[in-house]
Order: C-alpha cells, then structure tokens, then sequence
C-alpha cells in the first residue's frame, strides 16, 4: 500500500495555498517549565471551521477537480468536524453536501453544518446511510481520514510546523480515525527521521490502537468520549498502514486524563480547545509520554468546536 509522498504533500501545500489559514506555532512557556520541555503548540482551533479537518476537505475536493472529476455533490460522515469541513468546501465551490451525523453529536456541531449550508441526516449507523444516501444522489462520499487526497491534506499541518520552528525531537497528536496522524507522521518523518512521533487516544474511542492489535478490526462497541471529535467509528486501511510504518508509538488517556488536562491546556495556551486537544496534554501529565529535559515538543491542538455547555461543566 503506496504511503503519502513528499510528492503528494508538495502538491496539496500548493492546491490549498490562499485557502487555508496558516495556523500559528505558538510557544507555551507555561508547560515548558512544568514539563523541563521546550514546548510549542499547533493551533488548529484557528483554522477554517475550527480544525485541521478543512485541510483534508479541501485538497481532495481540489485533487478531483484537478483530475476533471468535480462532483455534482458531496456526502460525508462525522461527528462533527469533518462535517462542519466538508460543508465548508462545498459551499466554497457551491456543491449540495448531505452529512450524516451521529444523534448525539454536539448540538453546535451540527448548528454549525447548517450554517455552512449542509443538510444533516441524524443517524445511528453512519456509514451505512451515508453510502446509500450516496448512492440516491450520485453525490461523491468525502471520507473523514482513509483518503489519500484527505491525509495529504493533512499533512499540510506537519510542512508548517516544520518550518516555523527548530526541528521537533517530540510530536504528540491526537488520533481518532488516524488521518491526522497519518499526515503529520508522513511530513515529519520525511524531514525530521530522528523525530519521535507519538499518537494519543481517549481509552473508550482506541479504534487505532484496537485495529492495530486485533488485525484491523472495529470495536465491538461504539467508541464514545469526552473527546468526541476522536470517536471515530473504524480505523482506515490507509491510516493504518501509515501508523504501522511511521508512528513511534500510540497511547491512551482515560476520561479522567482528559478532563483534568482540559482547563489546564486552555489556561496555559489562552486558546479556546475542545477536549480532543487536550488528550496530548494528558499523555504529558500522566507519564505516558515522557522525553529528556529540553526536548523540542510539539503538541498538535487538533480544534476548538466546544459547545458552550461542556465548558460550563469545567466551572
């Protein structure tokens, strides 16, 4: 299975060149001196729809253009973040999106896909109706990480820490389906070989982790989390293959990790975060993940979409 290119990389920095902001790699002194680390932090929560998503949206909506392949509309499935992109790239080059969303996603999430003038179908079994809804409409399905086109997007985010900064010897990412991870590996390994690369998962939603011990199985439950924007459904084929050849090593944080680093993440960085960010944090504070003293660390802050309700809960 091809892996993601430096080729391919190259190629969706210049498709997305003027489209996507350029988020900024900020230092955090703050966790630096709790860690004896040199820390910086990837501030996604500035991006297009609040997250790196709009990043693998883009490219591979500009990637089938490029291959006279534009489709007559779009589908997607997600919990809230790959949603809120796709929305966004098909009002940018005026495509009908349907998303199909799970019927407890965040209710700003799905206000938000609306706004961006997607149609929200609220489902149980997301893939299963996104596929037939698909098919219904002739309508081209977006996919949330197992693309290439999506985790060369992605990897955009990894070119970009790269060059605002000295190289990293530690990157900490959030996983979900393993898209982001994937793209982010694939840049810095390319660049950085002695970089270490470390994954990090909420323990109730290890769908990589699972699939990575049990042979690329799904788990038997649905994954759920405090950190929803990284209870995917599977792990990709694509994903993870990437993980398996460029990943150090994958972690898990409890619910409990995640709470608790949470309001400390955002105290520290003064950004906004959804608790998806701050599962990095946790597998800090938790000796997870450790590294010698002075370490170029970079803890990627995947996005902000938090409703105003779980933030009341941190009060």
């Amino acid at each position: 299975m091809r892996l993601t290119s430096v080729d391919d990389v190259t190629a969706a920095e210049r498709r997305l060149a003027g489209r996507i902001v350029r988020t900024p790699l900020l230092p955090c002194p703050q966790l630096g001196d709790e860690f004896a680390l040199d820390v910086a932090v990837k501030a996604e929560n500035l991006q297009h729809t609040g997250s790196f998503k709009v990043r693998g949206a883009l490219n591979a909506l500009l990637a089938l253009a490029e291959r006279q392949a534009t489709p007559t509309g779009l589908t997607a499935f997600s919990a809230g973040n790959h949603a809120m992109a796709v929305a966004f790239a098909g009002r940018a080059f005026g495509l009908p999106t349907v998303v199909c969303m799970p019927p407890h996603a965040v209710p700003t999430k799905i206000e938000a896909v609306r706004r961006w003038g997607g149609e929200v179908v609220l489902t149980d079994d997301l893939l299963a109706t996104c596929e037939e809804i698909t098919a219904e409409r002739g309508y081209h399905l977006l996919p949330p990480f197992d693309d290439p086109d999506v985790i060369a997007g992605q990897a955009t985010l990894g070119r970009e820490l790269l060059a605002d900064g000295p190289p990293p010897g530690l990157v900490l990412v959030p996983v979900g389906g393993g898209g982001l991870i994937s793209g982010v590996a694939a840049a810095v390994r390319d660049a950085v070989p002695t970089a270490r690369i470390v994954g990090v998962e909420p323990a109730t939603a290890n769908v990589v982790g699972h699939a990575l011990r049990t042979g690329g199985d799904a788990p038997a439950t649905r994954p759920v989390s405090m950190a929803d924007g990284l209870a995917a459904p599977f792990a990709g084929r694509l994903t993870l293959a990437h993980v398996r050849d460029l990943v150090d090593d994958l972690v898990e944080v409890t619910e409990a990790d995640i709470r608790a680093a949470w309001w400390d993440l955002m105290a520290a960085t003064r950004l906004l975060l959804e608790p998806a960010a701050a599962v990095t944090l946790a597998a800090l504070r938790t000796g997870r993940v450790t590294a010698a003293p002075g370490t170029r660390t970079i803890l990627v802050l995947s996005g902000g979409n938090v409703s105003p309700t779980m933030l009341t809960t941190l009060a």
